[in-house]
C-alpha cells in the first residue's frame, strides 16, 4: 500500500473518490436490451440468458422446488447450520430493536396525531451467486423483510449455492429463483409468467445488477445502489496486525475493493503497511485490490484523520471509543481493537448490505425500515378543529387556495 502525507493527501483524497465514477463503467445500452428483452418476451428471454450465463438447463424450472431447499439444509456441516442459526438468531434481534414504533398522541386539546407502521407487500432480495457463495446476503436481506411482516419475500439468486439454499430453508423462504444479473432486477421489477413483480429490490450485486437496479429505480423501488467494497481504518495507537487483518478481509470481496489506513502516526503506519504486505501475499484479490486502491493517509493530527475519513463517507470504518462522535458519514461503525469488521459480515446482528461510493452522506445500510411504510395519522375533534381553524384558513388563503380554506370553514359553520 502506498503511504501519502503532507501536500499530497488531498490530492489523493479526490483521486480516491473520482476513481467510484470510473468504476460505473458505462454499460446501460447493453443492461437496458436486456431489461427490454425480458419485460417483453418474460420466460423465455429468461431462460436464454440464464443458459447463456448461469448454467440454467432447458428442464430447469426457475423456482427451487421446496424439497430441494430442505435437501440442501439437510445436506451441510452441522457446524455451518449451527452458525447459520446464531447469525439469523442476532440479526432478527437486531432488525426487531430497529423497528419503528407506532403512536398516536395529543400535539393539543383537540387534536391527536401519530403514525401507524405498515409492510411492503412483495421484495425481491438478490443475492449475488458470483465469486463466492454468500448465504450471508441472503440473512441479511431476508431477515429485514421478514421482521417487517412482508408477506411475499422472493429471492433471485444464480448458480445457487448448497449454503445458499440451506440458508432459505432455515429461514422458511418459499420462493428462490435461480436467475440472476440484469434479467433477474427485470423479473422482479415486472414480473414474467413465472415470476410476479415485486414493490421493491434490495441486495447487491456486480456492475449489471446495480445499473439494472438503476434503471428500474423509477417503476420499481431499490434499496440503493452498491459498488465495490469500502473499508477503512482510523487509529493513531492500534495493534497493526488487527488493522492490517481488517483491510485485507475485506480487499478480498473485490478486486476493485478500496482499502484506507488513516493515522497521526506515521510509525504505525509502517509497521501497519508491513503486517498488510505479509498477509496479503497469499491472498491474489486482497493483493491485487491493496495494490491498486490501498492507501495509508499519514496526517497531522487525529482531527485531519477524521475529516479525511467523513469525506470518503466509507461503507466499514473502525475507529476509538472516543471517536464515535466525531463520525458522520459511514454505513456501518466498529468500535476498538476486537470490533473486528467481519463479525459486521456475519454474525454481530446489524446488516452487512451497506451504502457505497459516497452514499453513506445521505442514508445508512439496509434496516427493517426499508420494508415498511410509516403512514402519518390525524385525529381533530371539534374543538380541535375550532382552536386552530382561523390559523389553516390563514394560511391557505395566503397560497391562494379558496377551497383549502372552505373545507375548515364549512366545519366551523356547521359545528
Amino acid at each position: 500500500m502506498r503511504i501519502v502525507q503532507g501536500r499530497a493527501l488531498n490530492r489523493e483524497v479526490e483521486r480516491v473518490t473520482a476513481r467510484r465514477q470510473e468504476l460505473a463503467q458505462n454499460v446501460d445500452r447493453r443492461v437496458r436490451t436486456i431489461i427490454d428483452d425480458v419485460r417483453r418476451s418474460g420466460d423465455s428471454a429468461l431462460r436464454k440468458y440464464g443458459k447463456r450465463w448461469d448454467g440454467l438447463k432447458q428442464q430447469d424450472s426457475f423456482k427451487v422446488p421446496e424439497k430441494e431447499l430442505k435437501r440442501a439444509l439437510a445436506s451441510v456441516d452441522p457446524e455451518f447450520r449451527s452458525a447459520l442459526e446464531k447469525a439469523a438468531a442476532n440479526i432478527r434481534q437486531f432488525c426487531q430493536w430497529q423497528k419503528p414504533a407506532e403512536f398516536l398522541r395529543t400535539i393539543q386539546p383537540g387534536i391527536k396525531v401519530g403514525q401507524i407502521i405498515r409492510p411492503l407487500e412483495a421484495v425481491g432480495c438478490y443475492v449475488p451467486g458470483g465469486r463466492y457463495p454468500l448465504p450471508s446476503s441472503l440473512l441479511m436481506t431476508v431477515i429485514p423483510a421478514q421482521v417487517a411482516g412482508v408477506r411475499r419475500v422472493v429471492v433471485a439468486s444464480p448458480k445457487p449455492a448448497a449454503e445458499t439454499l440451506a440458508a432459505a430453508a432455515l429461514l422458511g423462504v418459499a420462493e428462490f429463483y435461480r436467475i440472476g444479473g440484469a434479467q433477474a432486477i427485470a423479473a422482479l421489477a415486472y414480473g414474467t409468467e413465472a415470476i410476479s413483480k415485486v414493490n421493491k429490490i434490495v441486495g447487491p450485486g456486480n456492475i449489471f445488477v446495480t445499473t439494472a437496479k438503476k434503471l428500474v429505480a423509477f417503476d420499481c423501488s431499490i434499496d440503493f445502489l452498491a459498488g465495490p467494497t469500502e473499508a477503512v481504518v482510523v487509529s493513531d495507537k492500534g495493534n497493526p496486525k488487527f488493522i492490517a487483518a481488517d483491510l485485507v478481509a475485506q480487499a478480498e470481496h473485490d478486486p476493485e475493493a478500496l482499502g484506507i489506513f488513516i493515522t497521526a502516526s506515521a510509525e504505525l503506519a509502517q509497521r501497519v503497511g508491513r503486517e498488510i504486505e505479509l498477509m496479503s501475499a497469499e491472498n491474489a484479490t486482497a493483493s491485487q485490490s491493496l495494490r491498486e486502491y490501498g492507501v495509508i493517509f499519514v496526517t497531522s493530527s487525529r482531527r485531519e484523520s477524521l475529516q479525511i475519513a467523513n469525506r470518503l463517507a466509507p461503507e466499514h470504518i473502525s475507529i476509538a471509543e472516543e471517536d464515535l462522535p466525531l463520525i458522520q458519514n459511514s454505513g456501518s461503525v466498529f468500535i476498538g481493537d476486537y470490533s473486528a469488521q467481519t463479525l459486521g459480515d456475519y454474525i454481530a446482528g446489524p446488516n452487512h448490505v451497506l451504502p457505497t461510493s459516497g452514499t453513506a452522506t445521505y442514508r445508512g445500510g439496509l434496516s427493517v425500515c426499508d420494508f415498511l411504510k410509516v403512514i402519518s395519522v390525524q385525529q381533530v375533534s371539534r374543538s380541535g378543529l375550532r382552536a386552530v381553524a382561523s390559523q389553516a384558513i390563514t394560511l391557505a388563503k395566503a397560497e391562494g387556495l379558496a377551497a383549502h380554506a372552505n373545507s375548515v370553514a364549512v366545519r366551523c359553520t356547521g359545528a
